[in-house]
């Protein structure tokens, strides 16, 4: 049956997905799959300089539709909780205002603005596990109802998404962020020697979600991707040892990716496992790939040292994503062309790599200069 169920479907992909899986497969001078990290941070102020409100960002910066179908209900850079937390004001500062957030974190953010910044989080939920278990843990109950009830259009969506050839990704948030947003990051240090046995039981719930949620997905649709947040680096490597990571993350991953294996329906489909860290992700990249398999990895900070074309060259089989450095898009013409230059036909040649922004856009970019930096990446890559 060729559905994209229970075989890969080549003559009836979209044009999208038959790019990204060509990447995904590393082949060697294949059109590039063009892509935003996300433009989040600079809309606004584009807007307010003479971006036109009516166009359609994606065909104005010549971006490509999604070449695959994200499953969710997992997170990202939260727990997926159910329910949420309420989303309440705790203390009015006049043009700043602390709110408990829907993962029940105290954030200190500028009044009437969400988004657009980098929030101070001044507060998280999880300090002990009385807290863990009255406050938290009873929200990541994979048996909740209210985490069904829209389960069949969800999967009715997926496998028309996988009968066209698109990717069907499994995103969710990795184990590291999910313990930083518990405890916070540095409270979470502490706890790692004083609280193990209550890390490990954070993380099981972790692994208990995440693998009864992707069950009741993998009845209807064989995965393409594994997709984990992890966040886990900083701008000198990662923010907690090696030993820390094999110890307290590891072994949840390894029994996820082999349930998930054993359960797809297409037995020979290829699961791809991808981790987005933001730092200087390269001390890691062997740890992942060792470990769990990892053979996708983004978005390649450059300030924090990360050069794709020398990943490329220590790691030939691996699919990357990102490194185009967002701080060069901020300055003219002729610096942009010199740095892509430097960067897209050698990544081409390779193949196994989407050209997209290091991180969100600044909004010291124009978008003068991002639509140009996309034409020059159309040029260099169809």
């Amino acid at each position: 049956m060729q559905d994209g169920i229970y075989h890969h479907i080549p003559e009836a992909q979209t044009k999208s997905a038959k790019k990204l899986r060509d990447t995904y497969n590393r082949k060697p001078g294949a059109p590039f799959f063009h892509k935003t990290f996300g433009l989040w941070m600079c809309l606004d102020h584009w807007y307010e300089t003479g971006l036109d409100r009516s166009v359609d960002l994606n065909s104005f910066f010549l971006l490509d539709p999604p070449g695959h179908h994200e499953l969710g209900q997992l997170g990202w850079c939260e727990a997926a909780f159910v329910p949420h937390f309420d989303e309440i004001i705790l203390k009015d500062l006049g043009d700043k205002e602390i709110v408990q957030d829907i993962a029940g974190r105290s954030v200190l953010y500028f009044k009437g603005r969400r988004h657009g910044f980098m929030p101070e989080y001044l507060d998280h939920p999880v300090k002990d596990r009385k807290t863990w278990e009255e406050n938290v843990k009873w929200r990541l109950d994979p048996k909740t109802p209210e985490r069904c009830q829209l389960l069949k259009a969800r999967m009715d969506k997926a496998r028309q998404a996988a009968a066209k050839g698109l990717m069907i990704q499994q995103n969710l948030i990795g184990g590291y962020m999910y313990l930083r947003s518990l405890f916070g990051p540095e409270h979470l240090l502490y706890a790692f020697y004083d609280k193990p046995g209550l890390v490990h039981d954070c993380m099981k719930s972790w692994y208990e979600l995440a693998d009864q949620v992707i069950a009741k997905h993998q009845q209807a649709v064989t995965l393409d991707e594994l997709f984990m947040a992890e966040d886990i680096c900083y701008n000198h490597g990662p923010l907690i040892s090696p030993n820390m990571i094999q110890s307290f993350l590891v072994p949840y991953y390894q029994q996820l990716v082999e349930n998930i294996q054993k359960r797809q329906l297409d037995k020979n489909r290829h699961l791809f496992i991808q981790i987005d860290t933001d730092g200087k992700a390269t001390s890691v990249i062997d740890l992942y790939r060792d470990h769990i398999g990892m053979d996708v990895m983004s978005p390649f900070e450059v300030a924090s040292g990360c050069d794709v074309r020398h990943v490329a060259d220590h790691y030939p089989d691996l699919v990357i994503s990102g490194g185009i450095d967002k701080r060069v898009l901020s300055k003219g013409k002729t610096e942009i062309d010199r740095y892509l230059e430097s960067i897209l036909p050698v990544m081409r040649k390779r193949g196994g790599y989407i050209p997209t922004e290091d991180h969100g856009v600044p909004p010291e970019v124009s978008w003068q200069n991002f639509h140009y930096y996309r034409q020059r990446c159309v040029e260099f890559g169809d």
